[in-house]
């Protein structure tokens, strides 16, 4: 293979135009006539940068493979002649927006103390649009706010004189062995938190010893996440894979088999967001140009401001399938061999259709209060099921998501029949750190849920049990039955003949 033909910045920036457009990005010099116009951002972020180095706009917001997976080789065109560059032609663009000069700057992390310290630096360091993308939720943020509420009205009930040295927060998660009963929520485009992204939050995880579910929203290839972990030749990446089937079906099996192939073999299935509910704080601040088209490893969302606002998740959501129901599992089955679990079940009676359908588990959630405001709070869907379908705990792995901020709360959820919990935003936060920061967090939450257990008076999670904890602050707000207890739908009154 010839060698890549060296390029000055002369001859780059003669290639300026739309329909003469050269880019360089990592040394790298690209032809992007054909593709600018088809870039899900729009052309505009490209040109701002033709014929100019694109290298920190591309590398803030997109995975370094990504160009070489998307362009054919043909639109490589050289390398940089470093030799050449000038301070002029190193400048940003003269129409580039200035960068937005944080008025507060990261404490040292060592400083941070809980869940709520994580959410405070994030609320005041990360870039506006994303701040608003990850902690806004639907409408009036009813269920948002109960998520958490709803767990303090929870109380404990203690046994004391327990021999409590020794303690032990490990769990089991469909057959894997966890340090502690927490999962990582899969979570769309974490690359806005941190350059590394999602696989910042997998080296995190592994190293404290927990699981990661990869969103389909995801900032980098599944390939790339996997890759970006320490290998383990004896067991499986410590990953599950979250799925939002697509309305073209084939693009979700093709994702699917390249999902296997790596050697993940557990697949949660969103059930609850066949569209995005209405995020208002998400819709309020636009998108910049550098924050349209960002990448998904769907590939075919595209995060573009329209009339109705900013809002990313739905923008980046309108490739999923309205469609779904009860009657395309076997579909799924057919196409995946390993475990199924539902994620976004609200009811016993949704929670019965999955045992029946032999599915491996549910996530009881309300995707973290972002789609149906006043849909019920996760700790409150698992007491419905305890009333109303108890068989479900001996046929499924039953995962809470949604509130979950403490260790107290994950021993909660525990002592409740919960096979485990899992953390959504405060992955998002700690990521404002780096894959130390992940780590960080993991270890706050182990620290908690294992203080939590001693001064309950247990020293391994089978031993939590429903007697742990007095639920009846909640209890009256628990369905006795599946319909309305004595409303009823009723027809109109026939009037009278004349």
């Amino acid at each position: 293979m010839a060698e890549p033909k060296l390029l000055s910045t002369q001859q780059i920036a003669e290639h300026n135009t739309a329909k003469d457009l050269w880019i360089v990005v990592d040394g790298q010099v690209w032809d992007m006539t054909e593709f600018a116009p088809e870039h899900p951002g729009g052309i505009g972020i490209i040109l701002q940068y033709a014929g100019r180095d694109a290298s920190q706009p591309y590398n803030e917001i997109h995975a370094p493979s990504l160009l070489n997976k998307t362009l054919t080789s043909s639109k490589l065109v050289g390398t940089l002649d470093t030799s050449t560059i000038s301070d002029s032609w190193a400048k940003p663009p003269p129409q580039q927006n200035p960068k937005v000069q944080l008025k507060n700057e990261k404490p040292p992390l060592f400083t941070l103390l809980s869940t709520h310290d994580f959410e405070s630096v994030a609320e005041k360091t990360l870039a506006p649009k994303t701040w608003a993308f990850y902690s806004s939720a639907a409408t009036d943020l009813v269920t948002h706010k109960a998520n958490q509420s709803f767990f303090d009205r929870i109380w404990f009930r203690p046994r004391v004189l327990r021999n409590i040295r020794t303690r032990d927060t490990s769990a089991k998660i469909m057959g894997q062995r966890v340090e502690l009963p927490l999962m990582c929520s899969p979570a769309a485009m974490a690359k806005l938190v941190h350059p590394d992204g999602e696989k910042a939050i997998a080296r995190g995880c592994q190293n404290k010893g927990i699981i990661q579910c990869v969103s389909t929203n995801a900032s980098f290839p599944i390939e790339d996440i996997v890759s970006s972990l320490s290998p383990s030749p004896n067991s499986p990446p410590p990953l599950f894979f979250q799925l939002y089937v697509s309305k073209t079906r084939s693009n979700s099996e093709a994702l699917l088999r390249q999902v296997w192939s790596l050697g993940i073999r557990t697949i949660f299935l969103t059930v609850d967001s066949p569209l995005a509910g209405k995020r208002e704080a998400d819709e309020r601040v636009r998108m910049d140009d550098e924050q349209q088209g960002i990448p998904m490893m769907t590939g075919v969302g595209k995060p573009v401001n329209d009339k109705r606002g900013g809002g990313l998740g739905r923008i980046t959501g309108s490739f999923i399938d309205e469609g779904l129901d009860w009657s395309d599992l076997p579909w799924l089955r057919r196409l995946w061999k390993g475990r199924i679990v539902l994620k976004g079940i609200m009811c016993a009676e949704d929670a019965s259709r999955a045992a029946e359908e032999g599915l491996d588990g549910i996530v009881l959630s309300n995707h973290g209060g972002r789609n149906l405001d006043t849909s019920p709070p996760a700790i409150l869907i698992l007491l419905d099921l305890h009333l109303n379908a108890p068989h479900v705990f001996s046929a499924l792995e039953i995962y809470l998501d949604g509130g979950i901020r403490r260790g107290t709360d994950i021993l909660k959820a525990i002592c409740l029949g919960a096979t485990a919990v899992s953390l959504g935003r405060p992955f998002l936060y700690s990521l404002n750190y780096g894959p130390e920061g992940v780590e960080y967090l993991i270890d706050m939450m182990k620290d908690e849920l294992s203080v939590a257990m001693a001064l309950v008076g247990i020293t391994s999670l089978d031993q939590a049990h429903p007697g742990l904890v007095n639920t009846n602050d909640v209890d009256y707000l628990v369905p006795r039955t599946e319909g309305h207890p004595y409303a009823r739908k009723r027809g109109k009154p026939l009037k009278a003949k004349m």
